[in-house]
């Protein structure tokens, strides 16, 4: 597509937009005097869906109607409450609904899958992750080195930029499994960088990985809602995604979970157990032996908190409602446009890390400002425009298709030409 850096193009890329409409639907922050804020955070905290107060009051009306008889009596029953989630869930990651739940919170999942899929050996023990992963994937790993007996500083393999450079060759990772693969048991790689945007072939990672039989994992707590990761076609054996960034569901909710087809139906794998993924079936026969569910739902513990998953679902009926394939398209034009503009800046201080490959990133721009310091993040929130600052010179920026206009993006990139 042909760009014009011009407000007037803007405002009719917004009008020709047959998903603006997306945009009054939400409840967009303002200052003290009721100005918008242009909000470019949407990869930390998604913003709330008008809807979600209508779902979360369904719940709270049923519990003060029905008290623990809700589970069976309320609208949406309790007891099968996750199961509203899976369908939608599924396809925005694009899997098979019995390899998706909805539980717990990322790490915490990240922990039980490793439980089932770190199955370290004297030989074949080592793990990989990129170098710049997220911190909590990180911790989570090295942990699960300590706990097993090993060395992190030993047993954790860093998939490294190459010298100069800050986005990953996959070229690397193949070079690290065919010197180590022998020894590597894990792959836990982030399919989307928090701090670069760099979206990575899925597939790919799987493949190399399977090769030199390792388990593959991947982290898409930037992905899911942002890029289509394609989950089941790719054959990864897990992957763990929160909900609260491009999936709208509020400030620390719950987390979604795939499992591989493949394992499905594995009850050799090792696990933890609780009441939640025991057989459904007999699950409130309370003497019945453990007998493990089939699925994705067969790495939950305990009952859902309802009142978290109808926020996640007033956010999924809408996800429902427009479509990935909609959603994605407006997102590469909207990323697009927004990083046209930033390379018209007449500037030598910044310039855009992530890929320019639209099939290399979803919508974040990750923003390098040379000799900076955290007083140019400052200066753009105080003029309204929420962006991230990730350490030690980058301003994440994300322009996400549900709520970000054009016009939004022409004013934020005029306002930063003008503070540069």
């Amino acid at each position: 597509m042909t760009y014009q850096n011009s407000l007037e193009f803007a405002k009719q890329l917004d009008r020709d937009d047959p998903i603006s409409y997306l945009r009054k639907e939400f409840h967009i922050p303002t200052d003290k005097e009721g100005n918008e804020w242009l909000y470019f955070t949407g990869n930390s905290l998604g913003l709330q869906p008008k809807i979600t107060k209508k779902y979360i009051k369904q719940e709270l009306d049923d519990w003060a109607k029905f008290g623990v008889e809700g589970h069976f009596e309320a609208k949406n029953p309790w007891i099968s409450y996750h199961e509203f989630l899976t369908d939608t869930m599924a396809k925005i990651v694009g899997a098979k609904p019995i390899e998706v739940v909805v539980m717990n919170t990322l790490t915490t999942n990240l922990h039980l899958l490793m439980v089932s899929f770190y199955q370290p050996t004297k030989t074949k023990y080592k793990i990989v992750i990129e170098s710049d992963a997220f911190p909590s994937d990180r911790y989570a790993v090295q942990s699960q080195l300590a706990f097993h007996g090993f060395d992190p500083d030993q047993a954790l393999i860093e998939w490294k930029p190459r010298q100069g450079e800050v986005l990953l060759q996959l070229e690397d990772l193949e070079a690290i499994l065919d010197a180590q693969g022998d020894e590597i048991a894990l792959l836990l790689i982030g399919g989307v960088n928090y701090y670069t945007g760099q979206y990575l072939d899925i597939k790919k990672i799987a493949d190399l990985g399977h090769a030199k039989d390792c388990i593959v994992g991947i982290d898409l707590a930037h992905g899911a809602g942002n890029i289509q990761p394609n989950l089941h076609d790719s054959s990864v054996d897990f992957a763990a995604w929160c909900t609260y960034k491009y999936l709208n569901s509020g400030p620390g909710s719950l987390s979604g979970l795939f499992v591989h087809e493949k394992h499905a139906y594995r009850k050799d794998l090792p696990r933890f157990a609780g009441w939640w993924n025991h057989n459904k079936e007999t699950r409130f026969n309370m003497r019945q032996p453990f007998d493990v569910m089939s699925g994705a739902e067969g790495w939950q513990l305990s009952n859902p908190p309802i009142l978290s998953m109808a926020a996640i679902r007033a956010s999924l009926d809408m996800f429902e409602k427009v479509g990935m394939d909609v959603l994605l398209e407006k997102s590469k034009k909207l990323t697009g446009f927004f990083e046209y503009l930033v390379n018209q800046i007449a500037s030598d201080s910044i310039k855009i890390i992530t890929p320019s490959n639209p099939n290399e990133r979803g919508c974040q721009l990750s923003v390098q400002v040379a000799n900076a310091d955290k007083n140019l993040h400052k200066k753009l929130t105080e003029n309204n425009i929420i962006t991230d600052w990730r350490e030690p010179d980058v301003i994440r920026c994300a322009p996400v298709p549900m709520y970000t206009s054009f016009e939004d993006v022409y004013r934020m990139v005029n306002v930063l030409e003008s503070l540069l």
